[in-house]
């Protein structure tokens, strides 16, 4: 269900607030003190995490992208103040799958992500992100079957359709409804984004915002 003109602005009165860089976390030790709702961006390398909380928040480079896979290797925390609404803390995780790094940096920073994911007690929900062009891999299957075994809640956010045809797109959404309908757990409607700059091209980024704004308010 699209959401409605209020709950659009009420999604961009809550991206448009002040939103600062945290900290970055390499072990347990490291995360903040659990004080704010958390929302998390999973998802494999190079589906494009950092490109969408950049989005989200209207600013170019708050979250470093790159097109190297496995570029973003800490658990990376971003602040909306709360001052005109809500206040909400974005978790910019590290991609899994396929990466550019050594396995032993990989296996390391896996264990982090998966213990965040598993034991943070404030973590209201997880947008796992996943290429339009590929559709659901292996990894977001063992991903989705941690989450909910954890009870953790995650939204399944489609990433770069600008560059699927539009029947691929089609597909793909119908694959990943079928793939979620086997889960015993309930899981929100999936979005599908753009964050490509251009006429028509940039699509979904409000509905996300939307969706994030009703959660922090208890939604």
């Amino acid at each position: 269900m699209a959401p409605t003109t209020e709950q659009l602005e009420v999604g961009r009165l809550l991206f448009a607030q002040i939103c600062d860089f945290v900290t970055s976390a390499v072990s347990l030790d490291g995360l903040p003190e659990p004080n704010l709702l958390e929302v998390a961006f999973a998802g494999r390398s190079n589906v494009g995490k950092s490109s969408l909380v950049n989005a989200l928040t209207g600013r170019k480079t708050l979250a470093r992208t790159s097109n190297t896979p496995g570029r973003t290797q800490t658990i990376n925390f971003f602040s909306l103040d709360g001052a005109q609404g809500p206040a909400l803390m974005l978790v910019d995780l590290p991609g899994y799958g396929y990466a550019r790094a050594p396995k032993t940096d990989i296996a390391v920073w896996t264990d982090l992500v998966n213990a965040y994911l598993k034991g943070r007690p404030n973590l209201r929900r997880v947008c796992l992100l996943v290429d339009s062009r590929h559709g659901l891999k292996d990894p977001d299957h063992e991903v989705m079957a941690m989450l909910d075994t954890a009870a953790v809640s995650y939204q399944v956010v489609l990433t770069k359709t600008d560059k699927s045809k539009a029947g691929e797109l089609v597909k793909c959404e119908a694959k990943v409804i079928g793939e979620l309908s086997k889960r015993v757990a309930a899981h929100p409607e999936i979005i599908a984004t753009s964050t490509t700059k251009g006429p028509g091209k940039q699509f979904g980024v409000p509905a996300l915002r939307a969706a994030l704004a009703a959660l922090a308010a208890g939604g």
